[in-house]
């Protein structure tokens, strides 16, 4: 089991993804957001929590997750922002100094799809000069089922000094996969199939806007259970190019025919 550091971490839905592949126990996590503090205090009681990634070099983890914010990236915006540069994803060049700092044996990176050509090259660069191996995986909500599309990447970096599993070297984002989820009928059970007609407008909600806004920015765990239990395939395995070949099956192939997928997918059943 490795221990799990999340930066960034929101409510928390990158690293509940993690954990929930086997991958390991979240021990710390970082995030400024006072609703999103409360709501990571309650489902993870003994990890060290921290407010300003900016102030603090939390302790060494095995695996250092996060993704930084998005708003001077994503194709949403009218103007093309800022980009890294910005004072918010800017905010990645604090996530690379704890990385250098401890060099852990695993990191994984999310962001937005929609601008990732403002991103994944110059992370990946970042991430490869400080002595990681990279692949790039494009994955979307609908992928492992869910009625809505939001694409991301998740950025696996490994630790190239470590002896176990190998990833290829690429700065390339694997090629979109073939949806295994096309219409309502074909969609996993567990997920809602339609949302109340009135969830942005109704009164008396406790935390409504901070619910919205959390749930907005975060990652779907399922996303990210299925880069955990590609990562648990290379932990558990010694070099080999054929299942690196088998690991990037979830981003070329059917979704629906890969482990990670069909194991998460039970999961909901």
């Amino acid at each position: 089991m490795l221990s799990i550091g999340s930066l960034f971490s929101g409510i928390g839905g990158l690293e509940l993804g993690l954990e929930a592949s086997g991958l390991g126990k979240t021990v710390w996590q970082v995030e400024n957001d006072p609703y999103c503090h409360s709501v990571l205090e309650k489902h993870w009681p003994d990890a060290l929590r921290w407010h300003d990634v900016r102030e603090i070099t939390p302790p060494y983890a095995d695996l250092i997750c996060g993704g930084f914010p998005c708003q001077d990236l994503s194709g949403a915006r009218r103007d093309k922002g800022e980009g890294l540069a910005g004072s918010r994803s800017g905010l990645w060049y604090e996530f690379a100094r704890i990385v250098k700092h401890h060099l852990p044996r695993w990191v994984v990176v999310e962001n937005v799809h929609s601008g990732a050509a403002r991103w994944v090259d110059t992370v990946v660069s970042e991430l490869e000069f400080t002595g990681y191996e990279c692949l790039p995986v494009q994955l979307s909500a609908e992928d492992v089922g869910a009625p809505h599309l939001r694409r991301r990447v998740f950025v696996i970096g490994k630790n190239a000094h470590s002896h176990r599993g190998r990833l290829e070297r690429t700065t390339e984002e694997q090629g979109p996969p073939e949806h295994a989820f096309r219409s309502p009928g074909d969609r996993c059970p567990g997920w809602a199939q339609t949302e109340p007609g009135v969830g942005r407008v109704v009164h008396g909600l406790p935390y409504r806007v901070d619910r919205i806004k959390a749930l907005g920015n975060s990652v779907v765990p399922r996303c990210s259970e299925v880069i955990g239990a590609m990562i648990i395939e290379l932990e558990q395995c010694a070099a080999n190019p054929a299942l690196v070949s088998n690991l990037i099956d979830v981003t070329t192939a059917s979704m629906e025919s890969h482990p990670a997928v069909k194991a998460a997918n039970a999961s909901e059943s």
